[in-house]
């Protein structure tokens, strides 16, 4: 016999002269469990319970299906869950609206439901473009996360910072929705090359700089060897700057406040991703020198030693990444980065907000950094790469 569950509520309307206004409350409380891992059987084990015999869709980008999209996809049919899959091509290009209609629309072909899962494998890129879409369709689907490059699982697999972006700037469409849990398997990083391990490397740089001298200094002593994909180093590091990212967000975790210490290098990285036209620039890459010119100001301001700023631009060299436009692409003139900056002040309501270092473990967020002291800043590490340049010719 078919049971049926009462559900009374008995509310009282206000009286018929009461025009006060009232309060409407919603509350949500987002727990989600990160799990890191260096191997695929350990990793699809603890998927599997999280996916809980549900139906999913997983979403990935071209090179990563054939890479290991693929292959999770055909290990989780063996094991009887129903999965459907598709993919775009890669790159920050198609972190667009264009490519997230898209997939709404192959979704609306499927048959996910809304108590459903979304998987999400692939880089930032794919990240943060289809947790927007889990944020959108159908009011909000559950979606785990699986990056496969070092950035997405340092960064963009958690917090719940899901967007796409715009001509105008970059992440410019985009919501607040966490994910049912993230699956970190640093036995995916084996097929980057050094080049996008260093630039998953500069996000977990910022969040030593930024909240864990201990995470730096781990960074360090084992650079080399994560830039040589060595599983275990790799690990260590993923498991570390995961932990330091989650205790940061949980302080703050939809933004109210603004004042937002990860946002350590974004500023003016973000203005590189945007001159460069999303592209020739990676995202780490973008955030590397962004650091490096808040490092810049935060001297010529007298917050920061000089000896930690050199500290930090020697680390970033280490890794390969880029700390004066020497480094980048083209040609990055200071003023198209300024006029960057100013889309992006029209955007916040003509404030930015620079995060700047003070010491490892402590920032300050600055919302009076002028156009001036940026192209300044630019100028002066220009200057000190091309003495160090001439400084090395000399010495061979």
């Amino acid at each position: 016999m078919l049971e049926h569950v009462r559900c009374p509520h008995l509310v009282p309307i206000p009286a018929a002269d009461d025009t006060e206004p009232f309060t409407a409350s919603a509350s949500r409380d987002d727990v989600y469990s990160v799990f890191v891992c260096k191997a695929e059987p350990c990793a699809e084990k603890f998927l599997l319970k999280q996916i809980d015999g549900r139906r999913v869709a997983l979403v990935t980008d071209d090179t990563v299906a054939a890479l290991h999209a693929e292959r999770l996809a055909n290990s989780l049919r063996a094991q009887g869950i129903d999965v459907a899959m598709t993919s775009f091509p890669p790159g920050e290009a198609n972190k667009s609206i264009d490519t997230a209609v898209r997939m709404l629309d192959w979704l609306a072909g499927t048959s996910i439901a809304r108590r459903d899962i979304i998987l999400s494998v692939g880089g930032g890129v794919v990240i943060d473009t289809i947790g927007w879409v889990a944020s959108a369709y159908m009011r909000g689907v559950p979606y785990i996360n699986v990056p496969t490059t070092l950035l997405g699982q340092v960064d963009a697999a958690l917090g719940g910072k899901v967007a796409v972006d715009h001509p105008s700037a970059k992440n410019l469409i985009g919501a607040f929705y966490q994910p049912k849990a993230v699956v970190s398997n640093v036995a995916y990083l084996s097929t980057l090359d050094r080049r996008q391990i260093a630039a998953g490397l500069a996000e977990a740089i910022k969040k030593g700089v930024i909240g864990s001298p201990p995470l730096f200094d781990l960074i360090e002593e084992n650079a080399d060897l994560a830039l040589n994909r060595d599983l275990p180093a790799l690990e260590q590091i993923v498991r570390a700057a995961s932990v330091v990212k989650s205790e940061l967000i949980q302080l703050d975790p939809y933004e109210v406040d603004l004042r937002r210490p990860l946002n350590f290098g974004h500023t003016v990285g973000h203005a590189v991703e945007t001159v460069t036209g999303y592209g020739p620039v990676l995202h780490g890459e973008a955030v590397a020198y962004g650091m490096t010119i808040a490092a810049e100001i935060a001297v010529r301001r007298g917050m920061l030693a000089e000896d930690d700023r050199s500290r930090l631009v020697g680390l970033l060299n280490r890794c390969g990444l880029p700390t004066s436009t020497l480094d980048l692409p083209g040609s990055v003139q200071p003023g198209a980065v300024t006029a960057a900056l100013g889309q992006i002040r029209k955007i916040r309501d003509s404030k930015i907000r620079f995060v700047l270092p003070v010491e490892y473990g402590c920032t300050v967020i600055a919302d009076d950094v002028t156009d001036d002291e940026v192209a300044m800043a630019m100028a002066a590490t220009r200057a000190a790469a091309l003495a160090e340049s001439r400084e090395g010719a000399r010495a061979a």
